[in-house]
């Protein structure tokens, strides 16, 4: 499989679990940009990759321990990652 297919295929499915939490509780989905927020702080204006946003998703679902191990691997550090779960499902 090529790479461009196989990014296609994850940013489409990032894209489908994002749009369903907004269809499934929209007033929750405001903390998903909460918990996005604090990662960009460390970022220092960069803007946060889709896996960030997919790993908040996983915190807004109330999984803490999935998220931060989600954000960590996106080269999150650890005290951010955790600052940043515990704001999702808020």
């Amino acid at each position: 499989m090529r790479t461009s297919t196989r990014i296609a295929g994850v940013l489409t499915g990032v894209t489908l679990a994002l749009g369903g939490a907004a269809l499934a509780a929209p007033a929750a989905h405001a903390d998903i940009p909460a918990c996005v927020n604090q990662v960009e702080r460390e970022l220092q204006g960069g803007e946060a990759p889709d896996s960030v946003r997919m790993a908040c998703y996983v915190g807004l679902t109330g999984h803490h321990d999935q998220c931060v191990s989600d954000l960590t691997r996106a080269g999150v550090t650890e005290q951010t990652a955790g600052s940043a779960c515990r704001v999702a499902p808020q």
